[in-house]
């Protein structure tokens, strides 16, 4: 039972991820704010596991792909998703004993963002080559991302949280 939970979760936090993620318009180069990141870590923080940060790895990544805006983003958007997640698996792990849950959160969607972002944008490059350089994109796309995923993954994982918190898994 608890499986189908945390899957049933990540599948509603990726569907939330999704939505925002295809009504956010394309900005320099074509390159979205990424805020289905934030759902992406928030349905990874419920249930930070290794086989969770899988699934939630490969959907976030083929979903993202979907709904891309970026010129040959496909193929970027699901290897900097599943980057993106084996890392953040790694950081949680590393600072799960010597970090509050609360700033471990914050600062993990930051970081998470991040990479994301530079794993993207080197992807692409490779790929399929940037629309505008890289430096730009980072700065104008990449990092207002990272500081607008904090408040958006803090706050729905809190809520999420209390929510996963006070259901009565003998009644599920």
């Amino acid at each position: 039972m608890k499986n189908l939970r945390m899957y049933l979760t990540t599948a509603l936090m990726l569907a939330i991820g999704l939505i925002m993620h295809s009504f956010v318009p394309g900005t320099l180069g074509a390159m979205k704010f990424d805020f289905t990141l934030g759902f992406i870590f928030i349905a990874f923080f419920l249930y930070p596991n290794k086989e969770n940060a899988i699934a939630v790895g490969i959907a976030g990544g083929l979903l993202t792909a979907l709904t891309t805006t970026f010129p040959g983003g496909q193929l970027p958007n699901i290897i900097d998703k599943i980057v993106t997640v084996f890392v953040l698996y790694l950081l949680y792990k590393l600072t799960e004993k010597i970090m509050n849950k609360k700033i471990q959160v914050i600062f993990l969607s930051f970081i998470g963002t991040i990479v994301s972002g530079i794993v993207f944008l080197g992807s692409a490059l490779v790929i399929t080559g940037l629309p505008a350089p890289f430096t730009a994109l980072f700065l104008m796309v990449v990092l207002p991302t990272a500081i607008g995923n904090i408040p958006l993954t803090f706050i729905v994982y809190t809520a999420a949280n209390r929510a996963k918190n006070q259901i009565n898994p003998q009644k599920c």
